[in-house]
């Protein structure tokens, strides 16, 4: 898919993401004034939460696409990984609030009213909640957004709250009161779940945590694939919302002249580009057996590094 293409799909899919939590939101809240049912306040407690983290997605997204300017060299997409810090954050402040208020109706049980209507809107928001997560796959199939995969990872810990929450109210339609607080307590522990998710891939991104192996070792072996480039290193690569930056020294022959090396450097990048078609790369040539130790920050840690792997 071009990538102009995948960055209106996800413009799409953030706007998808905020009309489900709308509608989610006024259902619950409707019926929970009628039902007073614990578990579905939990559930519409969160999709008011969902609600915030989508709108944010949908902003963190379009400003992550802008293109580097004067003062932001290397883009903007560092935004996404903060829209989904947030989101970390607001999913734990709602784990906490559905635990308390599960923990008080535990203590002093209240009957659920309206069940037939909570259990129709629990499965109302299964429907459109799973809805949303199979457009989300299948985005992320295609991009590495940070921030549309930590609003998936908040909708699938909502898509287990609302199985819970509806099971939690059938069972107090049929005379067990009890299993509603404890179904909300259950909500509870899956958002906490979902948010320590969240947290450590926007962590990760932020920290400027290296790709996966795999696309490592795929990156040095479209270098290498022609033989013009015998050997890379000092590869460092990271993610920054849907751009992935790659820099590295490549070892070519001594005698090649500039213009050559050149020819060879640009076609070893196309390759590159093929496989990761968002990324920004920057390749250092050095003549193969006489380059000379390089310094810098990074320079010698990176050598000693790669000599103990």
């Amino acid at each position: 898919m071009p990538v102009a293409s995948r960055a209106a799909e996800t413009r799409r899919v953030t706007v998808m993401s905020i009309g489900v939590a709308l509608t989610l939101v006024a259902l619950k809240v409707v019926v929970w004034w009628f039902s007073r049912s614990v578990a579905l306040l939990a559930s519409a407690a969160d999709s008011g939460l969902d609600l915030v983290a989508s709108t944010a997605t949908f902003f963190a997204v379009r400003y992550a696409a802008v293109p580097p300017d004067r003062e932001h060299r290397f883009g903007h997409g560092k935004a996404e990984a903060f829209a989904s810090l947030m989101q970390a954050g607001l999913v734990f402040a709602s784990a906490a609030l559905i635990a308390e208020e599960a923990v008080r109706h535990l203590i002093r049980p209240e009957a659920v009213a309206y069940e037939g209507w909570a259990v129709a809107v629990m499965g109302i928001s299964i429907a459109l909640t799973g809805g949303l997560i199979f457009a989300q796959s299948r985005l992320l199939r295609t991009t590495s957004s940070v921030a549309v995969s930590a609003d998936r990872t908040h909708y699938a810990a909502d898509l287990a709250a609302n199985l819970i929450a509806l099971v939690a109210i059938a069972a107090a339609w049929i005379g067990l009161p009890w299993v509603d607080p404890l179904g909300g307590l259950g909500v509870a522990a899956i958002l906490l779940w979902g948010a320590v998710s969240v947290f450590r891939g926007s962590s990760d991104q932020l920290l400027d945590h290296e790709l996966p192996d795999e696309d490592r070792r795929r990156i040095v072996a479209l270098m290498t694939e022609d033989g013009a480039v015998s050997h890379v290193h000092q590869l460092r690569t990271r993610a920054s919302g849907p751009t992935v930056h790659i820099q590295m020294h490549a070892d070519l022959d001594p005698e090649m002249t500039l213009e050559a090396a050149h020819r060879a450097v640009v076609a070893a990048e196309r390759r590159v580009l093929g496989a990761f078609p968002d990324a920004d790369i920057l390749i250092h040539p050095d003549p193969r057996g006489r380059a000379e130790p390089h310094g810098g920050a990074f320079g010698e840690a990176l050598e000693r590094t790669e000599k103990s792997q």
